[in-house]
């Protein structure tokens, strides 16, 4: 009887020191578990991909960033500027056709620059040169127009040099960001692939995603800098287009009503 109660608090003690154990090393393991979490998500952060990236793609992000932001100042800038240039274009129409003199359109326009659109710089440059040679006495018609038409002309290559200032830039970055930032993630796949290659542990995806995720990261800023420059390009190009358009059907119109006007000079 003794004999068995001694072999039954044996087994009680020895099932139990394992139990204690098994239950430490889980809570150590899950203590690990949870601390390599926090670590990884910390390393996986974009600040943190980006602060510890090599220093030929953290280059690469620089420039995008720079050439983004200048390209957003670019476009905030032409917006303003087109959106004015459209509305006094359409003020300068009504008043041009609503059947007052020339002179009284001349004298107003040409005193108040500020005001000025591309449609009443060319009309000022076309009268100046009207009026300047009337009062030389010109006598061919056919010569009288033509300088007419060659100052307004001038005046039109002007106008157009200003509208389309600034807008190649765009064109350029949203052409060039994404190979930049696809330069950029080549870069780092590379470095990454490299530490792989010369590292002595064992290849996870852990080791290897935030080389990869820090790399992506450059054609990320490469398309956010592209795709906004490349809109913006595109829809200021037809605006320039459609006031370029205005500015020639006008100077048609003016020289006509000049030549009608010497025509009635003559008889």
């Amino acid at each position: 009887m003794g004999d068995e109660t001694e072999e039954l608090q044996a087994e009680s003690l020895s099932g139990e020191e394992p139990l204690a154990g098994e239950e430490s090393l889980a809570g150590a393991e899950g203590l690990a578990n949870t601390v390599a979490e926090a670590a990884a998500h910390d390393n996986m952060s974009i600040l943190s991909l980006i602060a510890d990236a090599s220093l030929t793609v953290q280059l690469v992000m620089l420039l995008l960033f720079l050439a983004s932001l200048v390209s957003w100042s670019i476009i905030f800038s032409k917006f303003l500027t087109l959106r004015k240039e459209r509305r006094l274009t359409a003020q300068f129409e009504r008043e041009f056709w609503s059947g007052g003199s020339m002179q009284s359109l001349y004298n107003q326009w040409g005193a108040e620059t500020k005001r000025a659109s591309g449609m009443s710089e060319i009309f000022v440059a076309g009268y100046r040169e009207y009026q300047r040679l009337s009062e030389r006495g010109y006598a061919n018609n056919n010569d009288l127009l033509d300088a007419v038409q060659r100052a307004m002309r001038v005046e039109l290559s002007r106008e157009i040099e200003h509208l389309e200032s600034q807008i190649p830039f765009l064109a350029t970055v949203g052409s060039t960001s994404p190979y930049v930032g696809l330069f950029g993630t080549v870069w780092g796949i590379m470095n990454s692939f490299r530490a792989l290659g010369l590292s002595t542990e064992q290849a996870t995806v852990a080791s290897v995603a935030p080389g990869i995720a820090e790399a992506l990261i450059a054609t990320a800023m490469g398309l956010f800098a592209a795709i906004p420059a490349v809109i913006a390009y595109n829809r200021f190009s037809y605006h320039v287009e459609k006031l370029v358009g205005q500015y020639e059907i006008f100077m048609e119109e003016f020289v006509s009503i000049v030549n009608r006007q010497l025509t009635i000079e003559e008889k």
